[in-house]
């Protein structure tokens, strides 16, 4: 038998702090199971969102999406995972990565190395978070355990490898850097290329325990009786594929409601995605393709 289904809304956008309430208490009113906040530069702060978030919601889970490890000592970071678990009522979910927007670093002062060194970062991260929070003498407690759940983003082969060895949840972005961008511009991945890196990742957990949630970040939703007139302009930023490549990749649900039900379903039977996120933009635009699922 699959996981149930779980949906998550991403909510990128800064607001003031009755519209940041009105946004979470919106979001759970729709049915979403997960409330997650981003880690940008010019974003609102991820902890303190979510702790305003825990204040006016009562069911949904609250997460990062995902924090750039490269921002964050692993020790003043676990002081943070640990308040946040306690101030949200055992409700958080952490999630973290590489960071991948050089800019932003730039910006704020902080290294921004190679591939390999931000994964070699992430990894004494995560490694280090689980030390301390697993310690009896470690202050603040978290409330849940024996961990928070940890959420690991990425698709690179060390990532897939860390994200097996250590994640509750396994991330797919369904997308990869552009090559020399500074700025976070990113190429989908095709719905053939996420077969292999999902396969890989299958391979690198073998061994586990207990099988990963698998999650994928969905970057458009758009219902329509039109799915090519809605998917056309989009071509000029995949020129290589063509226009039904571009409607089947995993990232984009266009469609009517019944026809994306149809293929979250499918990408479920391929893939074995059962935690979709969603971006703020589509959060309305999903919420009845969710109820026709969690039904």
């Amino acid at each position: 038998m699959p996981r149930p289904f779980r949906f998550a809304v991403n909510l990128t956008a800064a607001a003031t702090d009755e519209d940041w309430r009105a946004k979470c208490r919106r979001a759970e009113e729709l049915g979403y199971d997960v409330i997650l906040v981003p880690d940008h530069l010019g974003k609102i702060a991820p902890f303190p969102a979510l702790v305003a978030a825990a204040e006016v919601t009562e069911r949904p889970r609250l997460g990062t999406f995902v924090l750039n490890a490269g921002f964050w000592n692993p020790t003043l970071l676990a002081r943070e995972v640990a308040t946040v678990d306690a101030l949200t009522g055992g409700r958080l979910e952490l999630g973290l990565g590489t960071g991948y927007v050089q800019s932003e670093h730039d910006r704020a002062g902080l290294p921004f190395g190679p591939a390999g060194e931000r994964v070699d970062h992430l990894r004494r991260t995560v490694e280090e978070l689980e030390r301390l929070l697993a310690s009896p003498d470690h202050v603040p407690q978290p409330v849940q355990r024996p961990r928070v759940p940890l959420l690991i983003g990425g698709i690179g082969n060390r990532m897939l490898k860390l994200s097996a060895e250590h994640a509750d949840i396994a991330a797919f972005t369904g997308a990869t850097l552009v090559p020399g961008d500074t700025t976070g511009k990113l190429i989908p991945t095709t719905a053939e290329q996420l077969d292999e890196r999902v396969a890989r990742y299958r391979r690198l957990a073998e061994g586990r325990k207990e099988p990963a949630e698998l999650n994928l970040l969905v970057q458009m939703v758009v219902v329509t009786d039109d799915r090519e007139a809605v998917a056309t302009p989009f071509l000029h930023r995949v020129p290589d594929l063509t226009l039904q490549q571009a409607l089947d990749l995993p990232i984009m649900l266009i469609g009517t409601a019944e026809e994306i039900v149809a293929q979250v379903l499918a990408q479920r039977e391929r893939y074995g995605f059962t935690y979709l996120t969603v971006l703020e933009a589509s959060m309305e635009a999903f919420a009845p393709v969710m109820t026709a699922l969690q039904g």
